[in-house]
């Protein structure tokens, strides 16, 4: 064996968990389709590869059902089946053509107009966010800025009454630890299990009420759809449902926290941006591929793939490493280095082909608007010594916590 295939059984030591970047190096440079015993799953790390991976179809992003219906014994199947109803019907775990028809209803709230309608009343949530924080000279960032943004804009384009908000943070809590692939979380099945129930029949209740009375919102659009002969049920409208608010606040919650996270510590780049040297717009991309919220994609091999003298064979699940992709030096000069104003940015942080990310248009605008108004209005803004605590996930990166501080 040798020393990067023992190196990397464990993808989530705390030291990877904090910095996983000179190991995806590593990865890159030596072994670019890396079999990992531990995982039993492939592991792809170069930008040309992740690449062209997203795009095939031979990767199939079908994955919860062939698990659950061979991998599980009859007991397991029947312990697990309430969440399999409705992870199944995720259009991230479906390919053509039932993730076509969902993607197709969902992404109407998602086109560029749509979201662009909702800049006065993102700019309204963070410039409240802001004042609610700014004499205090501290804070949680992920706590008290990064998560309440997008909770509230995603949550009121669904439909969600302002009063059920926090309840989604518990649930998103619990689902994210399994979605997103944690280590070490004990229980972490069951808590995800009734977390995604309960949060069904929330939003079955919700559509009882939407039904009857109708309103401008994501769900009663879903509503409509299937009245209109769409085919889409109600176990499908959960189910999107409950994806949407999932993604649509953990992608950009990671982007404010891990984007203002680089720039702290890249004060030379920070006064650019602050300066005006550099657009907002270009600045996101490139915080999007320096510490995205995405570090890896997974598929299952549908039939045999022959890459770099290997054979993945059908059925093998496969990780798609965009964090490494994001820094290869082939495609990216000074990989490693935050330049804001890089260009082209050919970053794979919200992913590529048919599976590409639904809300990254909303994420960017999220994520532009909250970074800039955090920079600019917190004098002296910086971080705490040890004061980050890293989500253990394969899939994601973000954190649980990142305490700031500044001159209030």
């Amino acid at each position: 064996m040798t020393d990067i295939e023992f190196r990397t059984e464990d993808m989530l030591s705390p030291d990877r968990v904090v910095d996983p970047y000179p190991f995806f190096e590593q990865l890159r440079e030596s072994d670019p389709l890396h079999w990992n015993d531990h995982y039993r799953a492939w592991f792809l790390s170069r930008w040309e590869d992740v690449n062209s991976a997203l795009r095939d179809p031979r990767f199939s992003s079908d994955r919860v059902r062939p698990v659950f219906e061979t991998k599980l014994s009859v007991e397991q199947q029947e312990a697990r089946r309430p969440m399999f109803e409705i992870l199944q019907n995720w259009m991230v775990f479906n390919d053509p053509p039932d993730h076509t028809r969902l993607r197709g209803l969902v992404s109407r709230a998602f086109t560029p107009s749509a979201v662009e309608e909702l800049r006065p009343r993102i700019e309204e949530v963070v410039t409240e966010q802001v004042a609610a924080v700014r004499s205090r000279g501290e804070m949680d960032l992920i706590r008290d800025f990064a998560f309440p943004i997008p909770a509230v804009v995603i949550a009121e384009m669904l439909g969600v009454p302002a009063a059920d908000r926090d309840l989604f943070k518990d649930w998103s809590d619990a689902i994210m630890v399994l979605i997103f692939g944690a280590a070490g979380v004990a229980g972490r099945r069951e808590a995800a299990q009734k977390s995604l129930v309960e949060l069904a029949q929330y939003l079955r209740e919700l559509i009882q009420r939407y039904r009857n009375s109708p309103a401008d919102n994501i769900l009663s659009k879903l509503i409509g759809a299937q009245e209109s002969d769409d085919r889409l049920s109600d176990d499908e409208i959960i189910s999107t449902c409950t994806l949407v608010l999932f993604g649509g606040h953990e992608t950009t919650t990671n982007l404010i926290g891990n984007g203002i996270r680089a720039l702290l510590a890249n004060a030379d780049q920070l006064d650019r941006l602050r300066d005006g040297e550099v657009t907002m717009q270009t600045a996101i991309e490139e915080l999007l591929r320096f510490d995205g919220p995405s570090k890896m994609e997974v598929r299952m091999a549908s039939e045999p793939v022959e890459m770099h003298g290997r054979t993945i064979a059908a059925g093998d699940q496969v990780y798609l490493i965009q964090a490494a992709a994001n820094r290869d030096p082939d495609v990216f000069h000074s990989a490693d280095s935050l330049i804001l104003d890089r260009h082209p940015n050919r970053h794979c942080g919200f992913g590529f082909g048919i599976h590409y990310c639904l809300g990254a248009p909303i994420a960017r605008l999220e994520g532009a608007i909250a970074i800039r108004a955090l920079v600019e209005s917190l004098n002296g803004l910086r971080a705490t010594p040890s004061g980050e605590v890293w989500h253990p996930t394969l899939i994601s990166r973000g954190m649980s916590s990142f305490l700031v501080e500044w001159d209030a």
